[in-house]
């Protein structure tokens, strides 16, 4: 049948037409039971298909059986899988991920993808970091389904608040991209400010949800973030984290921005397209005076 279908439709409008013209709620839900469902017979025969259409790779996995979907998706890795680059100046990436649009903020105008632009107003609700990403730096950070999908702190940091905007469930992937305006601002997503110990810099965390996967854990709330919650929006809290620390985790992959204020800038090589992994060098923090 699919075959049939991509005569008459070009690959990219049949993929976007199959991760999103389709009940978007509906299919999270229904893949979010699924994924939970504990069979070891079930999901050995899952993983198996999921590996037939993706490059899915288990070998620095802690646990090399899994009782659910849901195990895998979340699965952490082995000790020392995953260096942190120590440099006292460096920032790392919070996440194993495609690195996607990135550079300077020109004013609060940042790109979503090739023509496609957004505004900081859009995507933070809060307009005290607005104001502080005014001409700053940011990186999008995409996670495919088979990454591993555990973020951690990207510096010595404390998260000192957390905002939790509920939204839709578009497909985050390059080809939704470049066809649904302000996508991160339509998707559920959580804005989580963090305070670097050594400098006082805000460094803000934005993971964002896409359909099969709208559902954010943060190890230091005891709530899911997800469609079903129905709590406060703004979460204050206080918890402290060592560079390296693990901090969270998407179900399923999804999309992480960073923002940092005007003073810091890219490390080489983290451009369009380049995989980076949790722990590798992502930004420089302004020289200290």
């Amino acid at each position: 049948m699919r075959t049939a279908i991509a005569r008459f439709l070009p690959t990219e409008d049949l993929n976007f037409l199959l991760s999103n013209r389709i009940p978007r709620r509906l299919a999270t839900q229904i893949m979010g039971w699924f994924s939970q469902i504990e069979s070891p017979l079930l999901t050995r025969l899952s993983i198996a298909i999921w590996r037939r259409f993706a490059d899915l790779d288990l070998s620095e996995a802690r646990a090399q059986r899994f009782d659910s979907l849901h195990a895998c998706f979340t699965r952490e890795l082995k000790a020392g899988a995953r260096p942190v680059e120590s440099d006292p100046l460096t920032l790392t990436s919070p996440c194993d991920a495609i690195v996607g649009a990135s550079g300077p903020i020109h004013d609060e105008q940042l790109i979503q993808a090739k023509g496609f632009p957004y505004a900081l107003h859009d995507l933070l609700p809060d307009p005290r970091l607005v104001a502080l990403y005014r001409d700053g730096h940011y990186v999008t950070l995409r996670l495919t389904a088979s990454m591993y999908h555990r973020f951690h702190a990207a510096y010595d940091c404390t998260v000192d608040h957390v905002t939790y905007i509920a939204g839709d469930t578009w497909n985050v992937n390059p080809i939704a991209l470049k066809r649904i305006e302000k996508l991160f601002c339509k998707n559920e997503r959580a804005v989580i400010r963090t305070t670097l110990a050594s400098s006082r810099h805000v460094v803000t965390l934005v993971p964002v949800a896409a359909i099969l996967v709208a559902s954010i854990r943060l190890r230091f709330l005891d709530v899911a973030l997800n469609m079903n919650y129905r709590g406060a929006v703004e979460l204050p809290c206080r918890a402290s984290f060592r560079k390296g620390d693990e901090m969270g985790w998407f179900e399923h992959g999804s999309t992480i921005i960073v923002f940092a204020p005007k003073g810091f800038t890219l490390c080489d090589g983290v451009e369009s397209g380049t995989i980076i992994r949790m722990g590798q060098a992502l930004m420089r923090l302004p020289a200290p005076n």
